[in-house]
Formats: structure tokens, C-alpha cells, sequence
């Protein structure tokens, strides 16, 4: 895995939205994030993409939907990056803009 690939991925607010809502290792449809996020279709799926190839999230087709969930079994310093990012509140990510 690459800290720069992964740190990238974190980088877009969308993005670290999204790792958010799937960090707690349910499987959450691409249409809930959506809604969720406020986002279209095709900028979610372009999101889940990055974050995916970032080796986050694995991803599941369910009918006409995907489905994503954190990946299993990633290496411990992962799992401390996202936690560190992710214990930042978004409300002090946008101050600091």
C-alpha cells in the first residue's frame, strides 16, 4: 500500500466523507452515500474508484447497485493513518481551509 496513494484519497472532503460512513466495517450501498453526501451517481462512483484503488474499500454488485465496505485485513499503520485523519472533526477540516 502507498502512503501517498492513500493520503491522496483522504485529501478530497468527499472522499474522507465517505471513509467516514464506511469506517465502522458495514457494508453501506453506493446509493446511501450518495444520499448521504449529497453527490451524483457518477461523481460517487468516481470517489469509491479512488478510494478503492487506494485499497481501502472492496466493493460488492448487488443487482444495479455496488455495495462498499472497508477493506479486511489491513496493515495497522493503514488502519492509524484513516483513524488520524478521521479524528480530525470536519468541523476544524473546514477552519482550516
Amino acid at each position: 500500500m502507498d502512503a501517498v496513494q492513500i493520503l491522496t484519497a483522504l485529501a478530497e472532503p468527499t472522499r474522507l466523507a465517505a471513509i467516514r460512513l464506511l469506517w465502522d466495517g458495514r457494508e453501506h450501498c453506493v446509493c446511501e452515500l450518495m444520499q448521504t453526501l449529497k453527490v451524483t451517481q457518477s461523481r460517487m462512483s468516481r470517489h469509491m474508484g479512488t478510494l478503492k484503488a487506494a485499497g481501502l474499500l472492496t466493493d460488492r454488485r448487488d443487482a444495479q447497485w455496488v455495495r462498499y465496505k472497508r477493506a479486511p485485513d489491513l496493515p495497522d499503520a493503514v488502519v492509524a493513518l484513516v483513524d488520524a485523519a478521521l479524528s480530525i472533526s470536519p468541523q476544524s477540516q473546514r477552519h482550516a481551509a
